[in-house]
């Protein structure tokens, strides 16, 4: 076998279609990676991998494997040697592994010169280094074994005929039909299941180890192609007739390879090897597609002709939901680009904008012109007549093109969790709306209520029948898993104190969104643009202050704050113009938490400040508010003459202040120790386990009202800016009643890598020819080199 691969080297690098083979490769390589503007160019992409270049590479080996595998054995029936090489003292299986690892060895040594391709991203990432070389290495792996199947097929392609040009267009014809030619055949329906024969193909399997999964499943299938077409190969080149028994032989061993790779879609291992394990679901995540027993259909709407960073988007939604397939084969997805037909087109955005999927407005520059196009980074899932919205983008405020693609890949796997539970699972957690002591009227929470609905089942739970029957209201009140104070204005009696007490000691979960100050917008619009800011007493500083934390009354001012729309102008001239307002402050998240983790601002008006107290409650700060900070004692009056007022930094310097906490563990009762209301048979001074959310400002959880129709929550209708209101609230009461650890996966770090800009600017006719130039140098020195020894040797 040793000296029939030395051969098939020998023979190879002695012609040079050899080396043109070989140059040919990498100059294309070279060429559309690094040089050529498209989708492939590594330099446009912006990102530090080498996503493109295992994209391309499966097409242009198509073409190289042939051209090196067309001589084996085509030559040998050519010149009549094959007679002759059978007759030496090797089995056939060992004649055509002599020849397939000689020519698999060949395409090594192609591929070796684009290691330089990982060196240059490398050396161009941002910060340099910022190469994913897990994920890298994986896809290599695949790609080796992606080209050890090609070279099988040309094998066993080159003993059907002793034409080259003909074992050349048959090897390539048949690669690019393993490869790409069963996606185009539809399902089939085999023992009442339904197998989808794209899964035959070897696109589906290397598009696994091409992101840097290994998989069993993938393995085995590549193997069993090598092994089959070897053992064909070595049929085809026997000196006598195929009988009977050979077919049989075949036969059971093709058919026992299709068993063993049935018997391996259930028992397998897979090794996600990229730095994040983004390609890794959580079994949270599993769980809520684990039930599914019909079509569960998610259609994407991230469809089209796209920037670099939406395609990443694209194709990182594809293979999250490629995962959830792989899981639960009822999931199936579909990409549809609602704009691409322009007789429909104002039609179909004018229905998504109708069902809340609002168009993102894309800004493409080509040849020097810019251009506007609408996008929907939207999916809907569907299942048993139901169906959901799933926001696809994060567009955070002030973020970066880079910052907004790696937040909204982060978010995937929640947002498609997230869906899927609401689609599969039946509501089964109650949540109390406080009424009875001023809170919002239902319309100005109307929109919150709504994205709760979806979840559980939720009820206003009046709190006056305390009064008459307190222990009744407690067993009541207990019913509900959830309680949500909404911008409370009205004090809270000593027995309505007791029976929220005692609520939470039997491990009642409670969001409160309160305040220790009088003052909203509405009281500033008056003909003198003034109004007094007082104290607020709603009678539970006791209450919060025993659990560990202290509402103080007092105004936190920001200097990154949210900006207040104002009438500018008199009469005709009138203008609504945006102006800065410190007392609304935009609070920034707790990265390090789930229910903030990767979310927008915040948007706070006339907020308190938080203190937390020792005690044996652990508490998290969920949202603070910047470190330029003013704070504000009251009675004050405000004004809206401080728009125009120029602020002084150097006042602003109180530095981070509290605005959301969260507090979690076993409580103290609030009486323990203390003359109770009234009697209950069971009274606890100690809680369960439990949580309480205490959000310094019950505005949070306010929408705007237009025209008596409720907005939505965190959406300003003026500055178009979204806001992350509603997303805390709603982080906030998952977190609070979820305890399969869904939530969590939002903590779950995904970090995408960039090259630097700067550096492709600066050096980017370096580094193009670097890599289109070095690869053939090194080609060049080595057949120097080669054919230098082997002078040397027979001279």
């Amino acid at each position: 076998m040793l000296a029939i691969l030395k051969k098939e080297i020998n023979s190879f690098f002695a012609s040079p279609i050899g080396y043109l083979v070989i140059a040919l490769f990498l100059l294309l390589n070279g060429l559309f990676l690094w040089v050529f503007k498209g989708d492939f160019n590594i330099l446009d992409n912006g990102f530090a991998d080498l996503t493109t270049f295992f994209t391309l590479a499966p097409w242009i080996l198509i073409f190289l494997v042939p051209a090196i595998t067309m001589r084996s054995f085509c030559d040998e029936k050519k010149q009549g040697t094959l007679e002759l090489l059978l007759t030496k003292p090797v089995s056939q299986i060992q004649i055509v592994l002599g020849k397939y690892l000689g020519s698999l060895l060949l395409i090594v040594m192609a591929l070796l010169p684009t290691l330089l391709y990982a060196y240059s991203i490398y050396k161009l990432g941002n910060p340099e280094g910022n190469l994913d070389v897990g994920s890298t290495l994986g896809s290599y792996f695949g790609l080796l074994f992606l080209a050890a199947a090609y070279t099988a097929i040309g094998i066993f392609s080159s003993t059907l005929t002793d034409n080259q040009i003909v074992a050349f267009i048959s090897a390539v014809f048949l690669c690019f039909f393993f490869y790409f030619g069963f996606e185009g055949l539809s399902s089939l329906n085999l023992f009442g299941d339904t197998v989808y024969l794209e899964k035959l193909g070897m696109e589906n399997h290397f598009k696994s180890m091409s992101r840097g999964v290994l998989d069993t499943r993938d393995l085995l299938y590549f193997l069993s192609i090598i092994a089959i077409f070897v053992l064909l190969t070595a049929k085809r080149i026997q000196t006598k007739n195929i009988n009977k028994k050979d077919i049989i032989g075949l036969s059971t061993f093709v058919i026992g390879l299709l068993v063993l790779n049935v018997i391996a879609q259930s028992i397998y291992k897979r090794f996600d090897l990229t730095q994040d394990n983004r390609y890794t679901l959580s079994q949270a995540a599993l769980n809520t597609v684990s039930e599914v027993d019909s079509p569960l259909i998610v259609d994407v709407f991230l469809e089209g002709d796209f920037p670099s960073e939406f395609r990443r988007l694209k194709e990182e939604t594809r293979q999250i939901l490629e995962e959830f397939a792989l899981y639960n084969s009822d999931v199936t997805f579909n990409f549809i680009n609602p704009v691409a037909d322009e007789t429909t087109r104002d039609q179909n955005i004018q229905q998504l904008a109708q069902r809340g999927l609002q168009p993102f407005q894309l800004s493409i520059k080509e040849s020097g012109k810019s251009s506007q196009e609408l996008i929907f980074p939207w999916a809907l899932a569907s299942y048993n007549e139901q169906t959901v919205k799933i926001p696809l983008l994060k567009n955070n405020i002030g973020a970066t093109d880079q910052e907004r693609v790696n937040n909204s890949i982060q978010h995937l796997e929640y947002a498609f969790a997230e869906a899927f539970k609401k689609l599969t699972t039946t509501k089964e957690k109650k949540i109390a709306i406080l009424k009875g002591n001023g809170e919002l009227e239902d319309i100005y929470i109307a929109d919150f209520l709504k994205t709760l609905k979806e979840h559980y089942n939720i009820a206003p739970f009046t709190m006056d029948s305390v009064a008459k029957a307190p222990e009744k209201t407690l067993k009541q009140l207990e019913g509900y898993d959830l309680v949500i104070a909404a911008k409370p204005t009205v004090p809270f009696s000593e027995e309505e104190k007791y029976v929220l007490d005692q609520y939470t000691m039997n491990g009642g979960k409670s969001l409160w969104l309160t305040e220790a100050v009088i003052m909203d917008k509405d009281s500033l619009l008056n003909e003198t643009g003034r109004a007094i800011a007082v104290m607020r007493d709603n009678n539970l500083n006791d209450f919060f202050f025993k659990y560990g934390v202290r509402i103080n009354p007092v105004l936190v001012k920001d200097m990154y704050s949210a900006p207040i729309t104002l009438a500018i102008g008199e009469g005709n001239n009138t203008q609504f113009q945006p102006l800065q307002w410190p007392y609304s402050p935009l609070a920034a998240n707790n990265p390090n938490h789930p229910i903030t983790n990767n979310i927008n601002l915040v948007k706070f008006d006339f907020a308190s400040q938080i203190d937390t107290l020792k005690n044996s409650v652990d508490k998290t700060i969920l949202l603070r508010s910047s470190s330029l900070t003013q704070l504000e004692g009251v009675p004050r009056e405000i004004s809206l003459e401080i728009v125009t007022q120029e602020p002084n930094p150097e006042t602003f310097n109180k530095g981070h202040q509290t605005l959301a906490v969260l507090l979690e563990g076993e409580f103290t009762s609030v009486y323990n120790n203390r003359v109770k209301p009234f009697k209950l048979s069971e009274d606890k001074t100690t809680s369960a386990p439990t949580k309480m959310i205490v959000v310094a400002d019950g505005d949070v959880i306010k929408n705007d009202v237009v025209r008596n129709q409720p907005q939505e929550l965190g959406f300003d209708f003026f500055t178009k800016r979204n806001f992350g209101n509603k997303e805390f609230l709603e982080n906030a009461v998952n977190y609070l009643l979820e305890d399969d650890g869904l939530i969590n996966i939002r903590t779950k770090e995904i970090d995408l890598a960039f090259l630097d800009p700067q550096k492709i600017v600066e050096q980017k006719n370096k580094w193009q020819l670097i890599n289109l130039v070095l690869p053939l140098l090194l080609l060049a020195l080595f057949g120097l080199g080669f054919n230098y020894a082997r002078k040397r040797k027979y001279t």
